[in-house]
């Protein structure tokens, strides 16, 4: 019996632990998906269950090697980033997995950026806004401070993908794709580790780096295998796009959070970006991505709760319907809809939406277009802060909002300077950790077809 060749794809999620088999054409062709039950960490603050993750991962490699139809030829992993697990001598971990929206202490906090030129000058050289323990590398620095005996048993702190790499490789190295993701510990302006971890005397904590393609040689069951060191699913998900596309391009990846990644984005981080909820992430090539986010997904489903209540409907049909021109030209003649206020608490975190009256819209209809327009003119603010001054001349969104007609017509006619498409790409997050090791493991060439396209044109469906 031929057996097909494959690589295996861990895809570590906050919600799903997945699983995939990608043959030599990168189509999916076995997948698991798991969820885990949260447990607390010694503060009673729920985390994810680490050694439930172990069994996963070990079980399901052990699982596929026995399979007769598979040959089995490398594994690789994305995870959620600004998670360290803290491992001993023999590798062993010391602590709980830490939850990324732990609460930071305020006082160690502040006494760390008084220590290394305040918050905005900190910020701007490590592209990190000030997010607590959502930078990892302050999540090293409170351990030093809170857990001693910890900090001094530590050997290494490894970024949950390395971390996973490391359970079936037992070789623990860092990769730039989590370090240089909010972290606090990359200095972009010097391309190096900020100067605080050797101050601190913490940077011997941390293992050495290794390109993002790496791919380490390994016998496990009497199969020689490839495995490779694990990549930031955020860093992951935009490889299949640089694979597949070589002329400028911005990614708008939507969900819970609507990031807009630009690779072709060259400028140095401004203090009026961070203060507006940018960042830099780190491309797998070691090449900075500068993106801006914004909670669009979270409001959008705040904002239709609302609606769907006022008035008694299902809130996916109500997500699924088309845009309409006449209701758009219709509610922006009216001008007691022109409500925004220079003063008001709105920003590129809340939608004006949220002060809106549902009393004053006849239909449902009427207030999900108001919704979508209130969305987008955030989204295209949010968006241009890392386009302007850019080559980029098209825009790829993925995620749940490239399937909603009314926000991809509407932003189309909101963006005339750039290019839009629906991106249509299954598993983009475990399919670019597949890919990013290629070489190692695939003697055919890359699909060229892997992302498939949907064209908006600008002035879709308006009226005359």
């Amino acid at each position: 019996m031929h057996k097909k060749p494959v690589i295996a794809i861990f895809d570590i999620g906050k919600t799903n632990k997945k699983f995939f088999l990608f043959d030599e054409y990168y189509q999916v062709v076995h997948e698991q998906s798991k969820k885990f039950k949260e447990i607390t960490d010694e503060d009673g603050f729920p985390c994810d269950e680490l050694k439930g993750i172990e069994r996963f991962v070990i079980d399901s490699v052990d699982e596929i090697l026995k399979m007769d139809q598979y040959d089995l030829k490398a594994v690789n992993f994305s995870a959620y980033g600004a998670s360290l697990v803290y491992i001993d001598e023999k590798g062993s971990p010391l602590t709980p997995l830490y939850n990324y929206l732990k609460p930071y202490p305020e006082a160690l906090q502040s006494a760390f950026y008084r220590k290394y030129g305040g918050e905005e000058f900190f910020s701007m050289t490590t592209a990190s806004p000030v997010l607590g323990s959502l930078n990892s590398g302050m999540q090293l620095f409170r351990m030093k401070y809170e857990k001693e005996a910890v900090f001094g048993a530590m050997k290494y702190a490894l970024h949950l993908p390395q971390y996973l790499s490391f359970l079936v490789t037992e070789r623990p190295v860092s990769d730039i794709t989590s370090i240089g993701c909010h972290t606090n510990l990359w200095d972009f302006s010097k391309g190096q580790y900020h100067y605080w971890l050797n101050t601190e005397h913490i940077g011997d904590k941390l293992a050495p780096v290794v390109p993002a393609d790496t791919a380490f040689d390994i016998t496990r069951a009497g199969r020689k295998l490839k495995v490779g060191i694990g990549l930031h699913d955020s860093s992951a998900a935009l490889i299949p796009y640089l694979v597949n596309f070589s002329e400028p391009f911005a990614l708008l990846s939507t969900g819970t959070w609507c990031i807009t990644l630009n690779p072709f984005n060259e400028h140095a981080l401004t203090l009026e970006e961070l203060k507006a909820d940018c960042l830099c992430y780190m491309s797998y090539s070691g090449k900075p991505v500068k993106a801006s986010r914004l909670f669009a997904g979270n409001e959008h489903e705040i904002q239709l709760g609302r609606i769907a209540e006022k008035f008694l409907v299902d809130p996916a049909l109500v997500s699924a319907m088309k845009y309409d021109p006449l209701v758009e030209a219709s509610l922006k003649s009216r001008q007691d809809f022109k409500v925004i206020q220079k003063d008001s608490k709105v920003s590129l975190k809340t939608s004006v939406f949220s002060l809106r009256d549902l009393g004053k819209f006849t239909t449902y209809t009427e207030a999900y277009h108001q919704l979508m327009i209130d969305l987008v003119e955030l989204q295209v603010k949010s968006a241009e802060l890392v386009i302007q001054d850019t080559s980029v001349r098209k825009l790829f969104v993925d995620g749940g909002f490239s399937q909603n007609d009314i926000f991809m017509k509407l932003l189309a006619n909101a963006m005339p300077e750039v290019k839009l498409f629906a991106a249509s790409l299954s598993q983009a997050t475990a399919l670019g950790a597949a890919m990013a090791i290629h070489k190692d493991w695939n003697a055919h060439a890359v699909p060229a077809n892997l992302v498939q396209l949907q064209y908006f044109p600008k002035g879709q469906g308006r009226t005359a």
